[in-house]
């Protein structure tokens, strides 16, 4: 039903029309808003993350062991009469005060190849993840064959060490 002097519906009212737009831009604030708050909380939690769990250089323990592993098998310039040896094979030719077909000591030469490679894989220093390391290779009644320590002890380490024959045991240490 309609009354007279009406002008139509109150959707054709022109003031109608101006609610409706500021009623629309009011609801495009209020998303635009929300999405706001939403990148906002997931940033948040992104750093909360990051920070939470920072990106550390510390020494895994399977990099020690794998080290360790890597260093034994290592071929030295040390000749028998059969073949150039392993680390390994050098270490038990030092313990048994053996020389080198050269005429080298075999100790002398494990002693140089372990400082060599210790220098070339675990950089210390104070701008550097790694604070120092500690290496003995000694036997299970504490007699010590080679030793080598650098750098910094710290309360922070991660260590490993590897059995071999005759009593001999390899013991290597990273602090950070």
């Amino acid at each position: 039903m309609m009354v007279e002097g009406h002008q139509g519906s109150p959707y054709t009212n022109p003031s109608f029309k101006k609610m409706k737009k500021n009623k629309s831009g009011q609801e495009e604030m209020v998303g635009f808003a929300l999405i706001i708050i939403m990148v906002a909380i997931i940033l948040l939690a992104f750093l909360g993350f990051s920070l939470r769990n920072p990106q550390s250089e510390n020494v895994e323990s399977y990099e020690v062991e794998s080290f360790i592993q890597s260093v034994l098998q290592y071929t030295t310039d040390c000749e028998n009469n059969i073949e150039k040896l392993s680390v390994q094979k050098l270490i038990s030719s030092c313990y048994n005060k053996e020389q080198c077909l050269d005429g080298r000591e075999s100790c002398d030469v494990l002693k140089t190849e372990i400082s060599r490679i210790l220098n070339e894989s675990w950089k210390i220093g104070e701008d550097r993840p790694i604070k120092g390391y500690d290496f003995k290779i000694g036997t299970d009644k504490n007699e010590s064959i080679v030793s080598f320590s650098q750098g910094e002890i710290t309360n922070s380490l991660q260590g490993a060490g590897q059995d071999l024959a005759k009593g001999i045991e390899v013991i290597f240490k990273a602090y950070y």
